[in-house]
């Protein structure tokens, strides 16, 4: 098979007949990548995070558990800042986008993005070996998330490093985590797993607009208040920490709907949708 800048097998002018040279590297400048190329980028990062050392996959993990914190820690100073209700919740949001920032542009392992990026290799693959190679990275990958959220959650609800009201900022934040049903969460959960996941899509089609692409989504996902397992589990973890939920809550009514949510939305929404447009002609190069 070809490879993604190998050559013809993906370039748009490579269709057109009389085309010179130099037109042909004009066509390439300007033409978007095409869904077989942005495929075949993730699924080649897909297989390096496959083959990458348990420690360094935890540590990348827990770093990015710790990163998402920031999310809460911005979003709630601008709540707690701005008075207005209408401008508060048009402004608070773009607080949350900081802490994926951080984990996006800093290559951190977030288990949102890997119900994508891993899933590649598997549907190319589609062997047992593949299988349990997500699997394990799935798990190391969540657990040391969760890790860095109790931590942050732990810092925030048993230090005085911030005022009062940005205290209170961070509960009222906090306990959407909590107060919807099962299938409430669940659904909110499928669509935070398609936008995070649909962001990890685009990404290498974006080049120098990343930071744009990431602030837009991750809005998205505030904005409406859609519940993702690893800034979600900041708030939760705060929360119990803090008196205000207890352990069966954050299991129950947050971990549980919240986890399910975001591995159907990233792998069936995103993962099998865009992997099936292009399936054909993937198969097509195999040949």
């Amino acid at each position: 098979m070809d490879q993604p800048g190998d050559g013809a097998s993906f370039n748009p002018a490579s269709k057109l007949d009389g085309v010179s040279r130099r037109q042909t590297k004009q066509i390439e400048s300007q033409s978007r990548p095409s869904a077989a190329l942005i495929h075949e980028t993730i699924r080649a990062e897909g297989e390096q995070e496959l083959e990458r050392r348990w420690w360094a996959i935890v540590l990348s993990g827990l770093a990015a558990g710790l990163s998402m914190g920031l999310s809460l820690i911005v979003q709630g100073e601008f709540h707690a800042l701005i008075s207005d209700e209408a401008t508060r919740r048009m402004v608070a949001p773009l607080g949350y986008t900081v802490g994926f920032l951080v984990v996006v542009l800093g290559r951190q392992q977030l288990f949102t993005e890997n119900t994508l990026t891993p899933m590649l290799p598997l549907l190319h693959n589609r062997d047992l070996g593949t299988l349990g190679s997500v699997i394990k990275l799935w798990g190391l990958v969540l657990a040391s998330n969760i890790a860095g959220t109790w931590a942050v959650g732990s810092v925030l609800a048993h230090t005085s490093i911030f005022e009062p009201r940005i205290v209170g900022a961070f509960v009222d934040l906090s306990r959407h985590t909590i107060e919807g049903t099962f299938a409430t969460t669940l659904v909110r959960a499928i669509f935070a797993g398609w936008l995070i996941a649909l962001m990890a899509w685009l990404l290498p089609a974006v080049k120098g607009s990343r930071p744009h692409l990431v602030v837009v989504m991750t809005y998205v996902v505030a904005l409406g208040q859609f519940a993702h397992i690893i800034a979600g589990s900041v708030e939760c973890a705060f929360l119990v920490q803090s008196g205000l939920a207890s352990l069966s809550q954050y299991a129950s009514d947050f971990f549980i709907p919240t986890l399910l949510g975001n591995i159907l939305g990233g792998t069936t929404l995103v993962a099998l949708l865009n992997y099936g447009q292009v399936a054909p002609e993937i198969d097509d190069h195999r040949e």
